[in-house]
């Protein structure tokens, strides 16, 4: 099954993007094994590699592997000054120890650093920068503007919120690099403190100027506005939220007690039906149509069943090679690479083969600002176009 170009009928779901990406957290989230965090690391790369576009908001994955580089760094510097509360043999470095009052016991700043601590802060740290990888390869794959699309209308507002914060960082990291691109090109340094101070005053000011547009723009299509609903209907709603929420809370706990195994199941899948309920019915108060919605096909179900398969897996993984799938660190031994975990998580490669391929932008192209469906629209010229000036003389 070969995939097809990507256009405005064709284009993946963006909540497809991100079940695919939160099952490879989900996967993350079950093992401390560096060997198949990386596994989990190369498959979300390769996968972007792959079907990466050319929008701002793709550009921000090699900011979320950056930051969890740092998270490591962080992490490992934290473990090497605090101590850590693995105890071990393998003695490293003695840093002096600062004393500290009786009611700070527990707490350690300097004294021996262990190899025993410092590879159990490795793995703690590996594991949360694998976790923030995965969400920045949903951050660079799903179109934002069409995820808030497939919203339901009760959750309108606050994923407009969620949106403009995720894109954000992209966007922020688009006028860093396009600021210090026209600091080249000027002569000027782009690195450094002073550099940075430099780029940073325009920077801001055109996140003012967006968020000020952005502002008019919404107000301009009247956001914010509800309609009329019948007092029995909201109190419902409200019962109805606030009821499905607390029945997922409860049998969240029951399933992963050990003995509320028997109404965990029933609790939560009757409080997310609630909680579907109270939405729909909040929904209501919504005014708001959607123009061409997004559909929900064959491609997406396989991209977010790959991300789900992979999550079961590895869950599944946990029963039969606890061991394998957390390396102690206690004695300290080499971790070993185990067979079949390591091959559910090749499952989640899936979207490189069955998600729409991006449409290539051509040779002096606009960066992928143009829409797809309109690359074989007729250039406009610069007498038809008003907004085109005439040069000084």
């Amino acid at each position: 099954m070969s995939a097809p170009q990507a256009t405005r009928t064709t284009a993946l779901h963006a909540g497809a993007w991100w079940l695919w990406a939160l099952g490879l957290a989900t996967a993350a989230s079950r093992t401390t094994n560096p060997l198949l965090l990386g596994l989990l690391i190369g498959v979300a790369g390769y996968v972007v590699a792959a079907r990466r576009t050319t929008a701002p908001w793709a550009r921000s994955y090699g900011a979320f592997v950056k930051l969890g580089l740092l998270v490591i760094g962080i992490r490992l510097v934290f473990a090497f000054v605090l101590g850590s509360p693995v105890p071990g043999t393998h003695v490293l470095v003695a840093l002096p120890e600062l004393p500290l009052p009786d009611w700070a016991k527990g707490v350690r700043v300097g004294g021996r650093v262990t190899a025993e601590g410092m590879a159990f802060a490795a793995y703690d740290g590996l594991k949360l920068a694998t976790l923030l990888i995965c969400v920045g390869a949903a951050n660079a794959l799903a179109n934002p503007a069409r995820l808030l699309k497939s919203l339901p209308s009760a959750l309108y507002e606050a994923g407009v919120a969620v949106v403009v914060a995720m894109t954000f960082a992209p966007n922020l990291i688009a006028d860093v690099q396009r600021l210090r691109a026209a600091r080249r090109l000027r002569g000027r340094p782009d690195r450094g403190a002073r550099a940075l101070l430099q780029v940073g005053l325009p920077v801001l000011e055109g996140a003012l100027e967006r968020s000020v547009a952005l502002a008019a723009a919404m107000d301009a299509r009247g956001y914010g506005r509800t309609a009329q609903v019948p007092r029995a209907v909201r109190h419902t709603t409200s019962a109805l939220t606030l009821g499905g929420l607390l029945g997922v809370c409860a049998g969240t706990y029951g399933l992963l007690g050990d003995t509320g195994g028997g109404y965990g199941l029933p609790l939560l899948l009757a409080g997310l039906a609630a909680a579907l309920a109270g939405l729909w019915l909040g929904g209501r108060r919504s005014m708001r149509t959607r123009y061409r919605p997004e559909r929900w096909g064959v491609r997406a179900w396989l991209v977010a069943g790959s991300g789900i398969a992979v999550a079961a897996l590895m869950i599944a993984a946990n029963g039969y090679a606890p061991a394998a799938l957390h390396p102690p660190a206690v004695p300290l031994t080499a971790p070993v690479l185990p067979l079949w975990p390591a091959l559910s998580l090749l499952v989640g490669l899936a979207p490189a083969v069955v998600a729409p391929v991006p449409v290539p932008v051509p040779a002096g192209g606009d960066g992928g600002a143009r829409r797809p469906d309109r690359a074989n629209a007729p250039a406009r010229t610069a007498t038809s176009d008003p907004s085109t000036k005439e040069p000084a003389q």
